[in-house]
């Protein structure tokens, strides 16, 4: 047997907001909560969660060329700072590493969200 992510469950303010936050920026679809607000992300479930308190985490995405430009487009068209550092200082630039584009944003509860496009070695 394979072993893949099934599911893994975010600490938030806000579970709707934050579900419909990373749904609108990567371009996936959001239907609404239950006991979680899930995103489906390929075959991997991300159930958000209202906790308190919430530790700050990382998420990293690889998506395609064409997906990266869609998700600059969205961050931009939302106001989102990203940038091209990990420390969070968002500078609005991308950075180019392992050959290819990389770039790092908040969500409204201070997690630090990364896309790539190509996995770092």
């Amino acid at each position: 047997m394979t072993v893949v992510l099934d599911h893994h469950i975010i600490p938030v303010r806000d579970k709707d907001e934050s579900a419909g936050f990373l749904s609108r920026i990567l371009g996936l679809s959001y239907h609404g909560h239950g006991s979680f607000a899930s995103v489906h992300v390929g075959d991997t479930i991300l159930d958000f969660s209202t906790r308190d308190p919430i530790p700050r985490l990382h998420y990293a995405f690889k998506v395609s060329e064409e997906e990266f430009d869609q998700v600059v487009a969205r961050l931009q068209g939302e106001a989102v700072p990203y940038g091209s550092e990990h420390d969070g200082t968002y500078n609005g630039r991308t950075n180019e590493r392992a050959g290819g584009r990389g770039l790092y944003f908040p969500d409204p509860c201070g997690h630090s969200w990364e896309v790539i496009t190509q996995t770092y070695q």
